[in-house]
């Protein structure tokens, strides 16, 4: 198990594979923790998502930007990572409809992303960039 504050690239790698969803863990108003499945992206050392700004994440993260997000392989090899880290967010128009359009790319294909960029980027969202301040990686829990 590796524990570093940065992003290598084998978890990179692993965290881009496929269509791996990512569960996000926040903190509620009331200082519950919750959890939600999103969609993201690595670009820069960071994990980036769109969400909207008047769901419980959105405002959670506006709150406190304090968030973790785990995916997962849930066949052999088994295997996890964790990121936790610090959210900042922005509703530039512009990057909304990039990263939404690249987020609908990776899990939509590459015939739906500018169906899916336009349909996410519009007044109301959030764009989350989310800096690593832990990350925890287990890539194979067979060995």
């Amino acid at each position: 198990m590796s524990d570093t504050a940065s992003l290598t690239p084998e978890v990179v790698d692993f965290l881009t594979s496929g269509t791996r969803t990512g569960m996000l863990g926040y903190v509620a108003k009331d200082g519950r923790p919750l959890v939600a499945p999103i969609w993201f992206l690595v670009e820069d050392g960071e994990l980036v998502f769109n969400t909207g700004a008047g769901t419980a994440k959105g405002r959670a993260i506006v709150r406190d930007p304090r968030v973790v997000l785990t995916a997962d392989l849930s066949e052999p090899p088994f295997a996890f990572v964790q990121v936790q880290g610090e959210a900042r967010t922005s509703t530039d128009p512009g990057e909304l409809l990039r990263t939404a359009t690249a987020l609908g790319a990776r899990y939509m294909g590459a015939g739906r992303a500018e169906e899916f960029g336009r349909r996410n980027a519009v007044p109301g969202e959030l764009l989350v960039r989310v800096r690593p301040t832990k990350v925890v990686a287990q890539l194979d829990m067979t060995a």
